[in-house]
């Protein structure tokens, strides 16, 4: 666990600060947003990942963990990963326990496995969210924008869902066996995977006169210069970014040690994109964009007593 190297931040009752990621799978939580994670949990706030899925359909990522044990173990194996990937972040984490969607592959796109994930009703499917919302009561939230980050069909799922029990925590009249309610503070998307910090990590890596591993996927990657607006908070977090590759590689079906996450050196990294990048996307308390911090406007103030959004998409 990251040692506590600052004062521990707390609200306005005096309680440490409480952050909420939502992931789709096991190692989400590992490759986007990792970095801050492991920053924040060294301030004292207590971070929370909550993983819809218990993997069990991933592919093996990691050429070096194909095998028939790993094929037919992977979920229990994955479970494993998420283990090792807590401890080394210093979180709490728990399983929302809906089943792996996989990612559909061919033309036409074959029909999803029944009873998965991302064929759940919505409002259903997120009323195990809104019951871990009530118990950890987070002042802020992660989760993926509307696009998944990625078209993998858990990821738009954990989306939506997400920000169904956002809006049903906070109503007493929803799932009232799950507790009091609860009015998350700040909601952000993840948002680190941009051309930008793509192409700032290319630009280096040339002028070091080492290969990049980007220069194919940036050749057919168009600018986009809304995609870029719409990020708004940017978390420095560099020196965490040990932290955060130790977790990724407790992942060992996803993620080869040998492969493109880790092409680039990590001096490169640190200097070249030293931040975590988010969207704002609901604010009940007051903060100016661009922020440094999910926490803005926390320090001053922890509920809008009109209950009404500062800021919203």
């Amino acid at each position: 666990m990251p040692s506590l190297s600052k004062p521990v931040r707390r609200d306005a009752e005096g309680a440490p600060l409480r952050l909420l990621h939502v992931h789709a799978h096991p190692d989400d939580e590992s490759s986007k947003g990792a970095a801050t994670t492991a920053k924040y949990v060294a301030e004292g706030v207590r971070v929370m990942v909550a993983t819809c899925t218990g993997g069990e359909r991933g592919s093996i990522l990691n050429p070096k963990m194909e095998d028939d044990y790993t094929r037919e173990h992977i979920g229990e194996i994955r479970t494993r990963e998420m283990d090792k990937a807590r401890e080394i972040l210093g979180i709490e984490q728990t399983w929302l326990g809906f089943v792996d969607s996989g990612l559909p592959e061919g033309d036409p796109l074959p029909p999803l496995p029944d009873g998965c994930f991302a064929l759940q009703d919505v409002d259903e499917a997120a009323g195990a969210l809104v019951r871990v919302i009530r118990q950890f009561r987070p002042h802020v939230m992660t989760t993926y924008d509307e696009n998944g980050g990625y078209p993998h069909p858990d990821h738009i799922q954990c989306h939506r869902i997400t920000m169904a029990a956002l809006d049903a925590a906070a109503d007493p009249a929803k799932w009232p066996e799950h507790g009091e309610p609860w009015q998350v503070q700040k909601v952000y998307y993840q948002m680190s995977f941009h051309r930008n910090r793509y192409a700032r990590l290319d630009q280096l890596m040339h002028e070091e006169g080492l290969d990049s591993p980007y220069a194919e996927r940036l050749a057919s990657w168009a600018e986009d210069p809304e995609a870029e607006a719409r990020l708004t908070t940017f978390i420095p977090c560099a020196e965490y970014f040990p932290v955060r590759d130790a977790a990724l590689k407790a992942h060992a079906t996803q993620v080869d040690p040998d492969g493109m996450w880790f092409a680039v050196p990590l001096k490169i990294q640190q200097v070249g994109w030293p931040t975590e990048d988010f969207q704002l996307v609901r604010s009940m308390v007051p903060t100016e964009v661009p922020e440094d911090d999910l926490f803005a406007g926390l320090d001053a103030q922890v509920a809008d007593p009109d209950g009404e959004w500062f800021y919203s998409i």
